[in-house]
């Protein structure tokens, strides 16, 4: 007798079944919280009518945006990959090709109505746009992104963003690269009567899943320092706890060998340092905490080398705390059959609240013989995405990480030969450092691009860089002429200009293991007890 035939497998479960074993095979890989809760994605297209110079004129906006599918009551939400697009009609382009303008550069300020349980309050999601031409005739479309305000709520309830009025900033340059007269026009968007109704740009559920018992209503509290606030939302969310009186960076100044009390002060474990399985305590480093974390947080150091080809010479980049909030990894098969993970990710330095690292000092002998000591910040003027690519090669995968952030060099104070120049508050470079991009349609303007190589060979770990575990990043970078150098009537550009910039400067930046900020019980081999990066790298050169 006969029992059943089996069922042959579809090819799509075969491929489903490829794909989950490669997920478990590269579970070292993945970011640490790569199985949080869904993306909601945004894509919405809405007209708008626009009052220019010329008039009222209609306009089409592009929003795009993600966000998380639901949000836990007190959890923080924090818009990503948004970008707004106003493609302006031919009669807007007139007034611009009027002032003789060739480039534009925008900047947009979207208006972003958020609603709760009959409580409203608004944001602004602020964008900018790398210059483009001007079209000599028909319609311009400016494309601008940014960092947005997160947002939190101790209530629960759908939470529901609504586009409303948006306002456009075009800064214009003529063919010579002259501003033109004027040298900037305004307008102010608003929603055409054809957008009634489909201006909401996303609902997000808040508080327990349909079918789970939801936490009853709280009326809305005055917010804390120390805690996240209720509508009205606390923004932006990327703030950092000032330093407390008597502390050197918000960090005690401790001996380098300090007690069990002072370690327990520090986030460090209060316990004998040779104690078996007891992390050892952290070297001193600034403080790197993530205010409001999410699933997807995590934390780490960098630190490394950067030369300076013309002074032959490299300098320091200082200990720099660096936040980092993951996307979801992404299997996907390329045309030519390959099979990859692809995970993205964004970044911000972090250093008493601002996006730079902290100031450094570098010396180098200019002319061979005159010593030259100068105070720098780098400062990020723009999105830092992490792109990290697992080619799925079995036994042996192969890790591909780019780096990319746009960073302008800014000058604080310089002294030659023992002597102070005053370079005024306003000295940096006119642009942002910049690198060759591999992908230059894909990633615009100038930045500078670092990259990491790793590989793993099943079941050994990985070795070289991955992002959760650090690793060397290297890369070479053009430093462009600096502007806004000098005080009392005394031009100093065209000297730093000819001392330190140009191109072929190699960068090799150290990034320490990451702590995984806001799992529930983040592993304390590589957090601190409150939850800072146990590792603290050393540069290489």
């Amino acid at each position: 007798m006969r029992g059943p035939r089996p069922t042959p497998r579809s090819s799509r479960a075969r491929v489903r079944g490829a794909t989950v074993a490669a997920f478990v095979a590269l579970a070292p890989l993945l970011p640490a919280a790569a199985v949080a809760v869904g993306t909601l994605k945004v894509d919405a297209v809405l007209p708008y009518v626009c009052t220019l110079p010329s008039g009222q004129q209609p306009a089409t906006v592009r929003i795009t945006a993600a966000f998380p599918e639901r949000a836990a009551v007190g959890e923080e939400i924090r818009p990503t990959d948004v970008t707004t697009t106003v493609e302006l009609p031919a009669a807007a382009v007139t007034d611009l090709t009027a002032l003789r303008a060739a480039t534009v550069r925008a900047e947009t300020r979207l208006t972003v109505g958020v609603a709760q349980n009959g409580q409203r309050t608004e944001t602004a999601w602020s964008g900018t746009a790398q210059p483009v031409g001007v079209p000599a005739e028909g319609s311009l479309a400016l494309a601008t992104t940014g960092d947005v305000p997160s947002l939190t709520t101790d209530t629960a309830g759908d939470l529901t963003l609504t586009a409303g009025a948006l306002a456009v900033d075009l800064a214009l340059s003529t063919a010579d690269g002259a501003a033109t007269v004027p040298a900037s026009l305004s307008g102010t968007c608003v929603p055409g009567q054809d957008a009634e109704g489909r201006t909401v740009l996303a609902t997000v559920p808040v508080g327990a899943a349909t079918g789970e018992p939801s936490a009853p209503p709280t009326r809305p509290s005055r917010p804390s320092p120390s805690s996240p606030a209720p509508l009205p939302p606390s923004f932006p969310a990327d703030r950092t706890a000032p330093a407390k009186p008597g502390t050197a960076n918000g960090t005690d100044a401790a001996p380098k060998t300090p007690d069990a009390g002072q370690q327990a002060g520090r986030g460090l474990t209060a316990t004998d340092e040779d104690a078996p399985g007891t992390p050892a305590p952290r070297p001193d480093a600034p403080p790197c905490r993530t205010e409001n974390p999410t699933p997807m947080s995590l934390s780490a150091y960098i630190t490394g080398y950067s030369n300076v080809r013309k002074l032959g010479g490299a300098n320091l980049i200082p200990l720099t705390c660096t936040l980092i909030e993951q996307g979801q990894a992404e299997f996907v098969v390329k045309p030519d059959g390959s099979m990859h993970v692809v995970t993205p990710a964004e970044g911000r330095l972090s250093h008493q609240g601002r996006k730079q690292t902290p100031p450094f000092k570098a010396t180098f002998l200019t002319f061979d013989f005159v010593p030259v000591t100068a105070t720098l910040v780098l400062e990020q003027t723009g999105p830092m995405s992490i792109d990290s690519d697992v080619l799925l090669i079995f036994p042996t995968n192969i890790l591909t990480t780019y780096v990319r952030v746009p960073l302008t060099l800014r000058v604080l104070d310089v002294e030659v030969n023992g002597t102070r120049l005053d370079v005024g508050p306003s000295c940096r470079t006119q642009k942002p450092l910049s690198s060759p991009e591999p992908d230059p349609a894909a990633h615009p303007g100038d930045h500078l691009v670092l990259l990491g190589k790793g590989s793993q060979t099943v079941p050994d770990p990985p070795v070289g860089y991955i992002l959760t575990g650090g690793g060397p990043l290297t890369g070479e970078v053009t430093i462009p002429a600096f502007k806004g150098c000098g005080a009392g009537g005394e031009n100093l550009d065209r000297l730093l200009t000819a001392s330190i910039s140009g191109p072929g400067n190699h960068v090799r930046q150290i990034q320490g293991s990451t702590c995984s900020v806001g799992v529930e019980a983040p592993p304390m081999d590589f957090c601190t007890e409150d939850l800072q990066p146990r590792q603290v790298p050393k540069p290489e050169r």
